[in-house]
């Protein structure tokens, strides 16, 4: 079903697109709001990487910046240009800078939003302003916007203080579009884990100024539920099991089957000793399914960001530490549609990463998931696939084989489970896309 109107939707949240499932999520969020509205739609991005998505080439009236910066974000594309690495002084006192800058973009925000509302000049991110003013809804774009931790990591001072600046970016932009007296609806998320009562408190304040938050998977579900938000929740699944590619990258492949490997991790959370377990029980494992199965291993890097042990040098270490190099190869694209396109193509896939294993399972491949979320194990049991991940926590060669094991042999059974599952899962998340959208269609 689909509703004739003409409105305006501005989203915010927006993240990296060096990232393969942020284009991904992106792309299906936009998709999904032109076949409900079937009239004239118009969109505006506020993102932290306005190149990247420009780069989309999508139909969008103005790609914008966030109201505040996310420091480790500014950090980045600070490094990106100069050639730094972010164990360097330079990066991290850039990043310490964009840290105490924060409230002052806060402050100059919400003076703006006062002049703009009162349709007069404001001097701090106009466009953005006159964007979030002018449209019907505000989409807080599917991710994982309102977190703390992750519980299959090791937690640091870094990651706890990039946390708390996403979150108060998050949760400052959805109180201007309040107070400029627009809906702000959260497309599916997952919430949580925290730590702290300044996680929980500023996830309280941004989801209860939504009127309706969309959650991805069961875990994060019960998580709003524990936090006592007031806005009414649907649960549903992730938006990218409605991604379709656009390209058809045509593989072909030495050797057969064929197994995808989407290997990487958050930077800086592993220790040296760690990070080097992770890729001797990948390398170590791999090398025995290849001699088992005959498996021709593909890795299929997932977020290439050009800093160290991003998912393509993680991938490529992988590969130096394996024994069968010639029954392995590295393919890294550029575009979450030929990306999808190879995942398509493999005849099993292993992922570290979420989106990876959501794109695969939407294209009935049996998948193994190694978690460093819930929103992976969330989104597996939502599956009834529990017994195809295992946290990152756990990861050993003998586990990992054995796991490789255990998904082939059920290989035919899990296929006609995602064949099953997954045309219901994208009813499903287009049902209550439809739900929360539509009461905005003029």
């Amino acid at each position: 079903m689909g509703f004739l109107a003409t409105f305006q939707v501005h989203i915010i949240h927006v993240g990296n697109m060096s990232n393969k499932g942020t284009q991904a999520l992106l792309k299906s969020d936009i998709s999904a709001i032109k076949d409900i509205a079937l009239g004239d739609v118009t969109f505006s991005v506020s993102t932290t990487d306005i190149e990247g998505v420009k780069r989309l080439n999508l139909s969008l009236n103005a790609v914008l910046p966030p109201l505040v910066d996310i420091p480790y974000e500014r950090a980045d594309s600070f490094a990106r240009k100069f050639g730094y690495d972010r164990n360097s002084w330079r990066y991290k006192a850039f990043a310490l800078g964009s840290l105490i800058l924060m409230p002052i973009q806060a402050i100059s925000s919400v003076i703006s939003a006062i002049l703009v509302k009162a349709d007069l000049r404001a001097f701090y991110r106009a466009e953005v302003l006159k964007h979030v003013r002018d449209c019907n809804v505000v989409i807080s774009y599917s991710d994982e916007n309102f977190k703390e931790m992750s519980p299959f990591l090791p937690s640091n001072v870094y990651w706890l203080f990039t946390w708390w600046s996403m979150l108060v970016s998050r949760t400052w932009e959805i109180l201007i579009a309040k107070f400029l007296g627009k809906p702000v609806v959260m497309f599916p998320n997952s919430v949580g884990p925290f730590r702290t009562w300044i996680g929980r408190f500023l996830t309280r304040l941004a989801l209860n100024n939504c009127v309706c938050i969309l959650v991805r998977e069961p875990v994060s579900y019960l998580t709003v539920k524990s936090l006592g938000i007031r806005s009414p929740e649907i649960l549903t699944s992730d938006t990218t099991l409605l991604f379709r590619s656009a390209h058809n990258v045509v593989f072909r492949s030495p050797f057969h089957p064929v197994m995808g490997v989407s290997a990487g991790f958050y930077s800086l959370s592993f220790s040296e000793k760690e990070t080097y377990r992770y890729i001797v029980a990948h390398a170590d494992a791999l090398d025995k399914a290849v001699e088992k199965h005959g498996f021709f291993v593909v890795f299929l890097p997932h977020y290439v960001s050009g800093f160290p042990l991003d998912d393509l040098e993680t991938c490529e270490r992988i590969m130096q530490e394996m024994k069968n190099k010639n029954r392995a190869r590295i393919m890294n694209v550029d575009t979450a549609d030929e990306f999808k396109s190879l995942l398509d193509q493999m005849d099993m896939v292993i992922s570290s990463k979420m989106h990876p294993a959501v794109l695969a399972v939407s294209g009935f491949v049996p998948t193994l998931c190694i978690a460093y979320d819930h929103k992976q194990t969330g989104f597996f049991e939502g599956l009834g696939m529990g017994d195809c991940v295992f946290p990152v926590s756990d990861i050993s060669h003998e586990k990992l084989l054995s796991s490789i094991d255990y998904v082939w042999s059920k290989r035919d059974e899990k296929t006609a489970l995602l064949k099953e599952r997954i045309p219901a899962l994208q009813k499903d998340i287009k049902k209550a896309l439809e739900q929360t959208i539509a009461s905005f269609v003029k």
